[in-house]
């Protein structure tokens, strides 16, 4: 299995596939995209089976594929491009035969899924399980529709009822089955909403993007549980106890996976370059 997997339900998130990109990263590092709004194993990954070449044929093929292109790269130097596509060739065999079980939520107890519910989120949240559960290093679940500038008053009750349900069931089952504590769980966004109406014309208002306040949801593995960390003014509209940056979060997250974000660089283009780039603190009043 990949060791980074984006969950996404139909839709590409904004941005498209610069979500899931290694940046200044080798292309190993990349995300895989799936698109949870179909059922069937064969939907959420296309191309996934071979319907004409069995597995030891192809095996064969891709070995001498992969002969000839280290033959190509020595010529190149080891172009990071085509390292990342003998890499890619790889990942595809692999989730052949890994894939169709991991992503196949039928094989799941019936109380399992009614506990997670039958919804897109409910769907998202158990295959990310599954993916835990097999070595999957890094998990990215996306959820839309939460950039309300209209309708808040009935809009916001609908899309927290849709992730409640299963986030809950999602953090019980990682506990019941022991990955708990050595899973981080990060749930969030951009930005939080205004406190005050966002007409801008409309007859059901909402509120516009606030980027002075909100907040971010930490759980599990090294995380202190029942904490708040930070404060806003007494209308919500700004940070003003406590205030973290997006880049203590990052160096949070990273101390948390056991890195010191200042020490962790990659050599890309002449320089050393830090996650955190020169920034970041880490936030010590969440963690346990």
């Amino acid at each position: 299995m990949p060791g980074y997997v984006s969950l996404r339900p139909g839709v590409q998130a904004p941005g498209g596939s610069a979500n899931w990109q290694s940046a200044f990263l080798p292309g190993l590092y990349q995300g895989v995209s799936i698109n949870t709004q179909v059922t069937t194993v064969d939907a959420l990954i296309q191309n996934i089976r071979n319907q004409y070449t069995v597995l030891p044929e192809q095996r064969r093929e891709l070995d001498l594929v992969h002969k000839l292109n280290e033959l190509h790269s020595q010529n190149l130097q080891k172009e990071a491009q085509l390292e990342a596509r003998l890499q890619a060739y790889e990942m595809a065999f692999k989730m052949q035969t890994e894939a169709t079980d991991a992503f196949d939520i039928t094989k799941e107890s019936a109380e399992t899924r009614a506990a997670y519910g039958n919804t897109s989120q409910g769907h998202q949240l158990l295959i990310a399980r599954r993916l835990i559960e097999r070595g999957v290093r890094f998990v990215q679940v996306w959820a839309g529709g939460w950039d309300h500038h209209q309708d808040i008053e009935d809009k916001l009750p609908a899309k927290a009822k849709e992730i409640d349900q299963p986030f809950a069931a999602f953090l019980a089952d990682l506990k019941q089955r022991g990955l708990f504590d050595s899973t981080l769980v990060m749930w969030g966004g951009e930005f939080g909403r205004k406190p005050t109406k966002d007409r801008n014309g409309n007859d059901n208002p909402g509120r516009d993007h606030n980027n002075r306040a909100f907040t971010t949801v930490l759980a599990g593995g090294g995380v202190r549980g029942g904490t708040v960390y930070g404060a806003t003014d007494e209308f919500g509209s700004a940070a003003v106890t406590d205030k973290v940056h997006v880049h203590d979060i990052h160096a949070t997250v990273l101390a948390l996976l056991g890195f010191d974000h200042e020490k962790l660089t990659y050599r890309y283009n002449g320089r050393d370059f830090r996650l955190t780039d020169v920034h970041g603190h880490v936030v010590k009043g969440v963690m346990a």
